[in-house]
């Protein structure tokens, strides 16, 4: 019989490959949205997805894709669980989704913005980061959209390269 702690490595390894079906270089483990995978004492997979950000249009597919792989994987009773608290933020991402980002032409987040303890600033004009472009590197880049084809990028352009690209915006 397979210990219920190797059964939960199997399971977690199945599941940290699906894919995101906004950002498909990105797997869900990459992204940081695949929180925790374990195996119940009664032979359950149960993972935890937490969402982007909230009400994400990808979440159904993103919890399908996860039960749909795992009962292929051999698992009979799988349960995927929306899991809000603590809240998603950019700063999930790992190292090695940063690079894939990079490496498809999107510039990956910088940190997530910390709240200052007390009363929040009123800030009346928007700052907006450095972005260094994903292609060669230049940080003389303009925002040229607050929406990309996701709520969660941008559109920018590189004024050395005259490129475009996306940004994943730090949440």
């Amino acid at each position: 019989m397979v210990s219920v702690l190797t059964d939960a490595r199997r399971a977690r390894h199945v599941a940290e490959q699906v894919p995101d079906p906004e950002l498909p270089m990105l797997t869900l483990a990459d992204l940081g949205v695949l929180r925790e995978v374990r195996v119940t004492p009664e032979g359950t997979v149960v993972a935890e997805l937490t969402p982007t950000y909230s009400g994400c249009p990808a979440m159904s597919e993103m919890r399908a894709e996860v039960a749909a792989r795992l009962k292929g994987a051999g698992y009979d009773s799988v349960e995927v669980r929306t899991v809000l608290d603590p809240p998603w933020t950019t700063d999930w991402i790992t190292p090695e989704g940063r690079r894939k980002l990079a490496e498809h032409g999107i510039a990956p987040p910088g940190p997530a913005p910390r709240p200052a303890p007390g009363p929040v600033p009123l800030v009346l004009s928007a700052t907006r980061p450095a972005v260094p472009c994903p292609r060669c590197g230049a940080t003389d880049t303009e925002e040229t959209s607050r929406f990309g084809a996701t709520s969660c990028k941008a559109l920018w352009r590189c004024r050395a390269c005259r490129e475009p690209f996306e940004y994943v915006k730090e949440i």
